[in-house]
């Protein structure tokens, strides 16, 4: 036989996972030309996807979980790191109660796997996988983020959070094996491709290289971040593939030694290097600190002669992803943490000390304004009273509107913006997960709205372009960072009504009113041009 040189592109070592049991059901055994074959009912694929998609939804896992609660005892970590992680704990603690999702935006569903050679299905497993996310999606509280084309410039919400991105793989056993994640936007959208030439293979220049452009992350994708750096790859959507599953650890047990037939290999001494390097940028956890990551993995890949793609992503602090696997003995998830409580602290005198300003937002704007100014950037405020939430699609229509000469609307001018966008209300819940999207997708209508009265204050998560901070100089306004991620939390204890003001057609991008109390916040850019990231 000819000898064709090949290797497991990944060859990761076994799977030390633990795992609950779904069900028993589903699974049967038959023995053909002496193999035990493994067959599998589409209602069990459909029953997985359902569990999984769910459990991600409101579940994390405990290693995720233990790196938060040890920003907590970290002496070195800035009060701000230890804030956001207390605030991430305790949102993951009301989020296991399976009602209200750890996040608003619930994602989109990607579902990798592997089937055994020797296990027999209907064929059409991705169709079952999807009916199984659907039904979690339709059936739960969650969001329904998926737009259809319907011509180039013309989109639909599906409606039930499909088309989920699922991939199908042959592999050798008698085993299904199986990577559910749910991918937000704002974590999607900081996954960055770069084609170098060979000469940045050397540490000093790709240290160099990275030390730039990691700083392009920023913050709105919720840190701190499960950092995954990609070195090599075949192609293009190689690496990328590679920068998604090693975001998930999903690749964490390759070897970290190469051979001459070419596979990936994990880098762990420039891990700890590069980790060292995001925590000296001074971002830290959204607002200073060193926690800009939890950990980096760094995965090398082989390549062509003439090309170096370097890539790199995150899982953000909604990190949601879960395995799972079809045995002969039943159908496994992953066992995530149901009772995160056990992670957070006890509370002492000593966490209540500090400076909160309480704000009442049911004040005249001019008044609300001043009052803001009376405070440098970085101050913390509990916010009570009214807010406005309008997002992308609703500020696209007011901007419509402007244009064909009609005025600002007066909730536009009366009262704060929230950036946001709910996931439904549970019956008996005030509001359903209603956590901050990201502002920079904004800034383009800053400027034009607050020389017409409107977003005089505005909330959301994430660092601001510098036309922003010029507009707020200009015109006297504010921008104030929400604790991105703690959805669920601000549902539960901060959100107190929500009714639906203007483009109810819209679903979840309506413009909303909603009453708050305690509303947790920080003055990120003031009306006198004082920006607290241009201080990184």
């Amino acid at each position: 036989m000819t000898d064709l040189n090949y290797t497991d592109m990944f060859p990761v070592a076994g799977d030390d996972t633990p795992y609950r049991k779904i069900t028993a059901d589903y699974v049967t055994t038959l023995q053909v030309e002496g193999r035990t074959i493994l067959k599998v009912d589409p209602a069990g694929l459909r029953l997985l996807a359902k569990e999984a998609m769910r459990d991600i939804a409101h579940l994390l896992r405990p290693g995720h979980l233990q790196q938060l609660a040890n920003i907590l005892a970290d002496d070195e970590a800035s009060d701000n790191d230890r804030f956001v992680a207390r605030e991430f704990l305790k949102n993951a603690n009301i989020a296991a109660g399976m009602i209200l999702p750890g996040c608003q935006d619930t994602g989109t569903a990607v579902v990798v796997a592997k089937k055994g050679q020797y296990v027999w299905t209907d064929g059409d497993d991705g169709a079952s996988l999807s009916r199984g996310i659907v039904d979690t999606y339709t059936g739960t509280n969650l969001r329904y983020s998926q737009l259809a084309p319907i011509s180039m410039f013309t989109e639909v919400n599906t409606g039930n959070n499909a088309p989920a991105q699922i991939e199908l793989y042959a592999v050798e056993g008698d085993e299904y094996h199986f990577l559910f994640m749910a991918k937000g936007g704002g974590s999607a959208n900081k996954t960055f491709l770069y084609q170098e030439p060979p000469a940045i293979l050397r540490e000093d220049k790709l240290l160099e290289f990275l030390d730039v452009e990691l700083k392009r992350l920023g913050t709105s994708a919720c840190p701190p971040y499960h950092l995954a750096v990609v070195i090599g790859g075949l192609s293009a959507e190689m690496n990328m593939k590679t920068v998604k599953l090693a975001s998930a650890r999903y690749l964490d047990s390759l070897p970290t030694e190469g051979n001459s037939y070419g596979h990936a290999i994990r880098v762990p001494e420039l891990e700890e290097k590069i980790h060292q390097m995001t925590r000296n940028f001074g971002i830290g956890a959204q607002f200073g600190g060193k926690y800009f990551c939890h950990d980096v993995r760094v995965i090398r890949l082989p390549r062509h002669g003439a090309s170096v793609p370097i890539g790199f992503g995150v899982s953000c602090s909604a990190d949601r992803q879960a395995k799972a696997k079809i045995t002969s003995d039943g159908i496994f998830i992953e066992e995530l943490e149901r009772d995160p409580a056990k992670y957070l602290p006890e509370i002492t005198a000593k966490d209540l000390r500090g400076t909160v300003v309480d704000v009442n937002l049911d004040q005249p704007m001019a008044q609300l304004c001043a009052e803001l100014g009376k405070y440098p950037v970085k101050t913390r405020l509990s916010l009570t009273g009214t807010i406005i939430v309008a997002r992308d699609l609703a500020h696209a229509a007011i901007l419509k509107k402007l244009e064909a000469g009609e005025a600002m609307p007066d909730y536009m001018k009366d009262y704060v913006v929230y950036y946001a966008g709910p996931a439904k209300t549970p019956e008996g819940y005030a509001s359903g997960s209603f956590g901050p999207t990201t502002a920079g997708r904004m800034d383009s209508y800053v400027d034009g709205f607050q020389d017409r009265g409107g977003s005089m204050v505005m909330l959301a998560k994430g660092n601001r372009s510098r036309g922003v901070t010029r507009s707020c100089q200009q015109h006297g306004g504010f921008y104030l960072g929400s604790i991105g991620g703690p959805a669920a939390i601000l549902a539960q204890n901060n959100i107190t009504k929500v009714e639906v003001l203007d483009f109810e057609d819209f679903g979840m991008e309506a413009v909303w009113k909603i009453e708050v109390k305690n509303f947790p916040a920080f003055i990120i850019i003031d009306d006198k041009g004082n920006d607290f990231f241009q201080n990184l």
